[in-house]
C-alpha cells in the first residue's frame, strides 16, 4: 500500500497562512487555488507575498486553469 500523504514545505505553509485561500487542493509540488473571482488581483497578491517573504515558490497559471478560476503555487 502506498503512502499518498503530501508533505507541505515550510515556505508553502507560510504562504498558505498569509494568503488564506478559501479553496485549495494540496498537490505533490504545491497547491492549486480555485474559485477565485478577481484572478489578476489574486495572482498579483500571491506573487507579492512570495517576493516580500522571499519564499522559494512560483505562481503558475494557464488557460485551462482559467475555466475553473484557479492558479497554482509550486515549490521551486
Amino acid at each position: 500500500m502506498q503512502n499518498n500523504q503530501v508533505i507541505v514545505s515550510p515556505d508553502l505553509q507560510q504562504f498558505i497562512d498569509k494568503f488564506e485561500p478559501s479553496k485549495f487542493k494540496l498537490m505533490s509540488g504545491g497547491i492549486e487555488i480555485r474559485g477565485i473571482n478577481d484572478m489578476q488581483r489574486n495572482i498579483a497578491q500571491a506573487r507579492a507575498i512570495i517576493e516580500r517573504l522571499k519564499l522559494r515558490l512560483i505562481v503558475s497559471h494557464n488557460a485551462e486553469m482559467l475555466s475553473y478560476r484557479g492558479f497554482e503555487v509550486n515549490n521551486l
